[in-house]
């Protein structure tokens, strides 16, 4: 079987490496140069399938008027002027109901929670090295509101299966020793034992090398144009090499979406679309100065929706979206924010100052679920729409896609995660799969 993956994210070498150890012939194509070179360069580093959370949650409408106010607001936004955001947003404020948070959160943490058992496997396996820590996410709060609401997220964990363990300041203290408790106002945590972190480019990187080494191939430099479509099956993928100008056309038997938030635009030739929408995100990059006050693993600063992440020599911090379209302006204002929450939690762990600012683009869906399966284009796949979740979810998404391919049972049951969701009552239906085997 010869598979074309289009996108070297983490999303896209995963989905290769999966689909080579099943025994496919897989080419990937890239614009950029090299693999993980943008939503996959820089993110917050945390692999958190118990902090798997749509952004579309009650309440938040309200929390986002109010934001539109606050200097340190952790979601802005700014009108771009497409029919394509206006019907993410309403989309999304649908989604905002504890019915459909309930369903849409079960969902996440069903992949979120395989690929972490996934990932494990994959380490042990190839013995991959990405400065990968087994520590854990402490999930911070500073507002009594937050730990009144505490109750119904841990239901969730429970009917799910998601270990945790709700802190006081002393458990704070004795997860995170370099943190200021004091210092950054906190009142309570909840622990999630289970959840890693790791440097999401460097395993991606790392993940390459090994998939050459299963036979996939790697064209760089090449950009995809076009999918054409006869008879309800792609027949051709046009793709531009960007140093000769030359387009060629490929074919494959089965064709796979992993282009992040330009997964939407690739499909307007087709009688398919998708309502994936591009929110951007940021992250700081830091030196450590004084690796005693730094963190031991992932904290997430509930208010202010950003993660500091512990790399070997290096202090990840990431978070916040803005809803503005496809534009990568470094905002400094986001930086302050970035600053003013790692100094706050880890006051000098780290050199501010020298710390790498980037922005990315992550492909959020409105009910914040990835959509992961085959299309009504009977071979063309989807592995795209995974927000904040891409690193968490990555292996869990590819081995799904590749069984899923390939015609193995499936691990788990991939119910809700299909297009099939925003398609009309009547249309395609993927033939959902019931897991063999439950992790």
């Amino acid at each position: 079987m010869r598979v074309l993956i289009l996108g070297s994210g983490v999303i896209g070498v995963t989905t290769a490496y999966y689909l080579a150890k099943a025994g496919a012939e897989v080419t990937v194509i890239d614009r950029q140069l090299a693999p993980a070179a943008e939503t996959s360069f820089a993110n917050a580093g945390q692999i958190s399938p118990g902090y798997a959370t749509p952004w579309a949650a009650p309440g938040i409408p309200l929390k986002a008027l109010k934001w539109l106010f606050q200097k340190h607001a952790p979601l802005a936004i700014r009108l771009d002027g497409s029919l394509l955001q206006l019907q993410w947003l309403a989309r999304m404020l649908a989604n905002c109901t504890a019915d459909r948070y309930a369903t849409n959160k079960e969902r996440m943490l069903r992949i979120a929670d395989y690929s972490r058992h996934c990932l494990d496997a994959l380490r042990a396996d190839t013995g991959i090295g990405y400065e990968g820590r087994q520590l854990g996410t402490t999930q911070v709060f500073r507002q009594q509101s937050q730990l009144d609401s505490l109750a119904n997220d841990t239901s969730i964990l429970d009917a799910c299966g998601i270990g945790y363990q709700v802190l006081g300041i002393d458990g704070i203290r004795q997860a995170e020793p370099g943190i200021d408790v004091a210092r950054a106002g906190l009142l309570g945590a909840l622990r999630l034992p289970n959840d890693q972190t790791g440097d999401c480019n460097l395993f991606t990187r790392s993940l390459t090398e090994k998939a050459r080494s299963l036979g996939v191939a790697f064209e760089f430099g090449k950009t995809v144009t076009r999918l054409h479509s006869v008879a309800g099956k792609i027949r051709g993928v046009a793709v531009r090499d960007q140093q000769t100008g030359v387009t060629s056309l490929r074919d494959a038997d089965q064709v796979v979406l992993a282009l992040g938030s330009y997964s939407t635009g690739m499909l307007a030739d087709l009688p398919l679309s998708i309502p994936v929408y591009p929110l951007k995100g940021y992250s700081l990059t830091i030196p450590i100065d004084d690796a005693s006050r730094a963190p031991q693993s992932t904290v997430m600063d509930e208010t202010y929706k950003i993660a500091v992440t512990r790399f070997d020599e290096r202090i990840r911090v990431g978070g916040m979206a803005e809803v503005a379209g496809y534009d990568l302006t470094l905002n400094p204002k986001r930086r302050r924010t970035l600053e003013m929450v790692v100094d706050s939690l880890y006051p000098g762990a780290g050199r501010l100052e020298q710390g790498q600012f980037w922005t990315g683009l992550r492909p959020m869906t409105p009910d914040g679920t990835p959509i992961i399966g085959r299309t009504p284009l009977s071979n063309l796949w989807l592995n795209t729409g995974h927000g904040t979740l891409g690193w968490t979810m990555a292996c869990g998404s590819a081995r799904l896609l590749s069984d899923q391919i390939t015609g193995r049972p499936t691990e788990i049951s991939s119910e809700g995660l299909g297009v099939d969701r925003y398609l009309p009552q009547r249309g395609f239906r993927p033939g959902h799969q019931r897991p063999v085997a439950a992790h």
